[in-house]
């Protein structure tokens, strides 16, 4: 069956995480269900693009934002480019296909004030709870990760001795991160409170909830949302714009884009090159009060 040897491939060939897979396999489906009820046709090896445009108005007329909408057909595109390659079609429908226009929003950073203020002047509660919370923030803040990439960490990913931290990020491609002192007091802390919890299900795992099973995704942004709603009026505050942070304020330190690159776990320049925006800004500040002209 193309659809399951699809999802193998991308498993197996290309190796993307399973969050990923979960997401093109739902937006098969999502496509799969449109054309059935639209179309009364099963199977979606052999639609033409008038079909694959009229699932893109519908979506245009739910108010899917474009991004989304980008995303779904994107994923169809990959499933056709993979029919191609094992000879199932002749054609790809979406070859001549152009994404629709979305707005680059700008992701305004947290700055280094409001990031003091949680982390040294906010009252986290000395139980698991606030630990585990406070653990959370640093890591973000001091090594960039993604929030999935938090999520799935493992007990035997810190390297206490060598103050590292292993990283499993897209595609399942490692990589090994530098820990701060203050960060690997932090972590003694939270395995002490750790130890101490009744039952715990899920053992390898770093973050566990206080029944003691892996935290989830929805659970972290809520603790970062949480905190820094006290120290911070920006409308986003989630897990990414910490690692935007990370980044800025490490480029504003005159950091090389190459490190912070590794750092972050993009496998391209360009990826890393959209956090230069606020340090270019900064630049422009310290620039127009230290040149000797700048006053003229």
């Amino acid at each position: 069956m193309p659809f399951q040897s699809f999802l193998d491939y991308l498993l197996l060939e290309k190796n993307y995480s399973k969050l990923t897979i979960k997401a093109y396999a739902k937006d098969l489906s999502d496509f799969l269900i449109f054309n059935t009820d639209q179309f009364d046709q099963e199977g979606i090896e052999d639609v033409n693009y008038t079909q694959i445009r009229s699932w893109i108005v519908s979506m245009v007329e739910k108010e899917i934002s474009n991004r989304s909408i980008n995303r779904k057909i994107s994923a169809l595109n990959t499933y056709y480019r993979f029919l191609l390659k094992i000879g199932e079609i002749e054609s790809n429908p979406l070859a001549k296909h152009r994404a629709l226009k979305t707005s680059k929003k700008i992701q305004v950073p947290f700055s280094e004030a409001e990031i003091t203020i949680v982390l040294d002047e906010l009252n986290f509660q000395e139980d698991f709870n606030g630990i585990r919370d406070k653990l959370i923030i640093e890591l973000f803040y001091s090594t960039g990760i993604r929030r999935i990439e938090l999520v799935e960490l493992k007990l035997n990913d810190i390297d206490v001795s060598n103050n590292t931290l292993k990283v499993l990020g897209k595609r399942n491609k490692e990589r090994y991160v530098p820990l701060l002192q203050s960060v690997i007091e932090t972590i003694k802390k939270y395995k002490e409170v750790r130890n101490q919890l009744e039952e715990i299900t899920d053992k390898d795992y770093l973050f566990l909830t206080q029944k003691g099973v892996k935290i989830y995704e929805t659970l972290v942004y809520r603790v970062i949302n949480e905190y820094f709603s006290l120290a911070s009026t920006k409308v986003k505050k989630s897990p990414h714009i910490l690692r935007h942070s990370f980044a800025t304020h490490l480029l504003n330190q005159g950091a090389d884009l190459n490190a912070v690159k590794e750092l972050l776990g993009h496998t391209s320049l360009a990826a890393t090159q959209v956090y230069t925006h606020n340090s270019i800004a900064e630049l422009k500040k310290v620039y127009l009060n230290t040149h000797p002209r700048s006053k003229k």
